[in-house]
């Protein structure tokens, strides 16, 4: 049986808080799942995370401003992601922000054997599947597991010439440090379970830093087995 589980962290470092949502973890083959039911802005710690789909601001300001950032390709539904308010992380220090992969997957590998599991390689094709999802949030600036082009995860791993049995993916915003992003993962139910997915073989991650933008960085974690 294939299957992808796809939690998501976001950190927004707003007045100690951070805009969160229930957390959800979702199995699905080869076909997209359905749009998740939409959930409400609720607070968290600051190095809390935003788990399962994207929570959906209500408001009509909120509506205008989505549609706003939609362009004709883009194909990813509304309420399938999430928007930084503006300056949300002005303050905050990016200058020293970068991704090892080496370190990246030592923080992985020592946290699966502390809990009995068997450690991870990382893999060129789900490194690029990363990359390209981070890029596409990135330049949309927001966090969500849809692609400006409607793509689920499970497609983006396809796409890269990964034959996966088992596909996982994390994705986090606003984080200056993989232990930072790692931290709010390891917290979040949802994105732990994929941390601890026990037939997992490879890893691949990425990050995209853009100063530009509301959320700054964009992470994403993949992880899977190989059929």
């Amino acid at each position: 049986m294939v299957r992808v589980v796809v939690p998501l962290v976001a950190s927004l470092m707003l007045a100690g808080c951070a805009v969160g949502a229930s957390n959800l973890t979702s199995g699905f083959g080869s076909n997209p799942p359905a749009p998740s039911k939409q959930a409400a802005l609720t607070g968290a710690d600051a190095r809390g995370g935003l788990g399962g789909e994207p929570s959906v601001r209500s408001t009509a300001a909120a509506t205008q401003a989505n549609q706003k950032t939609a362009k004709l390709d883009d194909k990813v539904l509304q309420g399938q992601f999430e928007k930084a308010p503006t300056g949300a992380l002005a303050d905050r220090n990016y200058g020293g922000t970068k991704l090892e992969p080496e370190r990246a997957r030592e923080l992985v590998n020592a946290y699966r054997k502390a809990n009995g599991l068997k450690p991870l390689t990382l893999n060129a094709s789900l490194t690029e599947a990363a990359k390209n999802h981070s890029r596409d949030l990135a330049k949309w600036d927001r966090i969500s597991h849809y692609g400006s082009d409607g793509s689920n995860p499970w497609d983006r791993v396809k796409r890269a010439g990964y034959r996966a049995k088992v596909a996982a993916e994390n994705v986090g915003t606003g984080q200056a440090a993989i232990e930072e992003v790692f931290k709010g993962w390891q917290d979040s139910p949802g994105h732990n379970k994929n941390l601890l997915l026990k037939d997992a073989e490879h890893m691949g991650i990425a990050l995209v830093q853009d100063d530009k933008t509301e959320f700054k960085t964009f992470w994403t974690l993949v992880i899977g087995a190989g059929s």
